[in-house]
């Protein structure tokens, strides 16, 4: 993502986000985060999916005509607050 050239982002120049509306790629890394899913080994399952969810939010917000195919549902895009600075232990 932060080189810009992203092979699911062909032809999209989404690198100016990251000073212009940095928010748009904080919901991208948020949509990754929320739909990757790990199995009980911490390995990844569904890594492609969730790479193409993430990053057809960018290519939706640069080419209104493109449609997210589901549309997203309000968990993939919750944001949440960063965890607590003293550890639970």
């Amino acid at each position: 993502m932060a080189s810009g050239t992203h092979y699911m982002l062909e032809g999209v120049d989404y690198l100016s986000l990251y000073g212009e509306d940095p928010s748009a790629i904080e919901q991208v890394y948020a949509i990754f985060a929320n739909v990757i899913e790990l199995d009980e080994e911490g390995q990844v399952l569904n890594f492609t999916y969730a790479q193409r969810r993430a990053t057809d939010y960018l290519r939706a917000w640069f080419d209104p005509s493109f449609k997210v195919d589901p549309p997203y549902e309000q968990w993939e895009t919750a944001l949440y607050g960063p965890p607590s600075l003293k550890d639970k232990i």
